[in-house]
């Protein structure tokens, strides 16, 4: 059984960075194309940014050349680094883990909450 639990969330102003973390246990996390999604409040959930085994990344517009999606096989770990926060990015943020088919492999974590205001 697949396990994600994001963290790293919190409170940023405008313009301000954060890093989140995804820690996967069960499976083989190198295998696993990882993805971020966000979901604000009345929206749907959107993916944000995916990262494949061979380490292929992909962005939605909206957050290209500002997030930077990255794994750590060593540590099961994905990450996704935010910089030049915008309020229209508080959601709260999930991670994913897929195989290369498109299978989900875990049901969706607690997620992880950013708020961007000043």
């Amino acid at each position: 059984q697949v396990q994600l639990v994001e963290s790293g969330g919190g409170l940023v102003q405008p313009g301000g960075s954060l890093r989140l973390s995804c820690a996967v246990s069960g499976g083989d996390f190198s295998r696993m194309v990882m993805g971020w999604y966000r979901q604000a409040p009345g929206n749907q959930r959107e993916l944000v940014a995916s990262i494949t085994p061979g380490e292929t990344r992909n962005y939605e517009d909206s957050v290209r050349g500002r997030f930077t999606i990255s794994r750590d096989n060593a540590k099961n770990t994905v990450y996704l680094q935010m910089n030049s926060l915008k309020p229209e990015d508080t959601a709260v943020f999930y991670c994913d883990a897929k195989t290369v088919f498109g299978v989900a492999l875990a049901d969706w974590g607690q997620g992880t909450q950013v708020t961007v205001s000043s």
